[in-house]
């Protein structure tokens, strides 16, 4: 890809190096020799034939099939509720997914951190919004360096002290940052208040000389994972309402209201029901993991089937000789130790667990559908996607057991 003269810029101002691919230890292909063939191959990559059980373990996979099925889930509903999808890089860090999500009809990617923002944009992602604040110069400083360069960068506020730091340091950048406010559901985990303490913030956001408001946020964490259909919309409709109320305030103060930005893949489509809502910050629904699982939907109380398990850790058997019992090659650092655990795809009757720092274990319940033999290979549903990528430095895209590209993990590790 070419990239834009003041992308460049931005890249030779903060020093930013290139990629390195790290070897791993070799059984199968090495993630060193999987970059190798990417390299060379280009888009022509899954003519060489690599099978995704060829690949060394433990290694992280996507399933394009299932990936870009739940991308087509979510901007059908997107479109059918009329507003729109800004997903959040959290929790896949990966350019490659970004770039998949915008092209299929998303308004913007959201980030958590200004690494995550720089990282996106250093790879061409430009259409990003930071909904968490910066508090200390030197973040809002990195900001406001970002701002320069990428135009279209939103930051998020919840103070009014800090909406000044941000105006200062807008000034002093030769900026005109753009920010929205940042509302509290009721959680109390970041946010203001809602109704005149939000009213007031973004007031003097409107009127400080470095900054430009561009409206709200409300992101209901506590949400996401409720039980049940039914009890989740019950309790996301009641905690919004008086983000609504506020945006309503705003509204009618003649205040910018063009982003009213929050829920997540457990409200995907529950959201829509809150007046002013404008798009929806999913980010799980691309993988998918055990904790959505269980949570039902509103076809299916027991499971969350709207989306497809498209991430999945393939890993290998070490032992295989204590009856009831196996163990593998991901453990917590391939992993995590995220509850609910992995789960053992396409099998039933057995469990895993990733307690130990480098080992994993399969136990066998009556009514296993199969055992594992030593150097056999398994794929498991990832407990939690966003900490589980942020373990690897790649993912393999796959389609029908054939590994298409090689994807870069490039926001791994930006957790500053």
């Amino acid at each position: 890809m070419t990239m834009p003269l003041s992308r460049r810029h931005f890249l030779q101002a903060a020093g930013a190096g290139a990629a390195v691919w790290v070897p791993t230890p070799a059984r199968g292909y090495s993630g060193a020799e999987m970059a190798a063939f990417a390299a060379q191959a280009g888009s022509e990559l899954s003519a060489l034939g690599v099978s995704m059980w060829d690949l060394d373990t433990p290694s992280l996979v996507v399933d394009l099939d299932a990936l870009d099925a739940n991308l087509a889930t979510m901007q059908r509903t997107m479109e059918r509720n009329g507003i729109a999808s800004r997903p959040h890089a959290k929790t896949h860090k990966t350019p490659a997914i970004a770039r998949r999500q915008l092209e299929t009809g998303s308004v913007g990617i959201c980030v958590a951190k200004v690494s995550e923002a720089e990282a996106l944009f250093e790879h061409g992602i430009d259409r990003l919004l930071m909904t968490t604040s910066n508090v200390t110069p030197f973040k809002i400083r990195r900001a406001m360096h970002l701002r320069k360069w990428c135009p279209a960068f939103v930051q998020a506020t919840d103070t009014a002290e800090n909406a000044r730091d941000l105006s200062a340091a807008a000034e002093a950048a030769g900026v005109m940052a753009d920010v929205v406010v940042d509302v509290d559901p009721g959680g109390h985990r970041t946010g203001i208040t809602p109704g005149e303490p939000a009213l007031a913030l973004a007031q003097l956001v409107d009127r400080l000389p470095g900054l430009r408001l561009r409206g709200m946020l409300c992101y209901d964490g506590g949400s996401q994972h409720v039980t049940g259909f039914e009890a989740r919309q019950a309790q996301t409709l009641e905690r919004l309402a008086a983000a609504a109320d506020t945006c309503e305030r705003l509204r009618r103060s003649g205040l910018n209201t063009e982003i009213f930005s929050g829920g997540g893949t457990g409200t995907y489509n529950i959201d829509h029901q809150t007046p002013g809502f404008t798009d929806v910050q999913v980010g799980s629904y691309v993988f998918m993991d055990a904790q959505y699982l269980g949570i039902g939907g509103a076809d299916d109380p027991e499971v969350y089937s709207d989306f497809r398990p498209a991430l999945t850790i393939l890993t290998t058997v070490l032992n295989a000789q204590y009856e009831g019992r196996a163990t593998t090659d991901a453990g917590a650092k391939a992993c995590t130790i995220n509850r609910p655990w992995s789960i053992v795809k396409g099998e039933r009757g057995m469990s895993y667990t990733s307690g130990s720092d480098e080992f994993g274990s399969i136990r066998y319940g009556d009514d296993a559908s199969r055992t594992y033999a030593v150097g056999d290979k398994l794929e498991l549903i990832v407990s939690h996607c966003d900490p589980v990528v942020n373990l690897y430095d790649r993912m393999y895209a796959v389609r029908n057991g054939l590994v298409e590209a090689v994807w870069e993990i490039a926001a791994r590790g930006r957790s500053a």
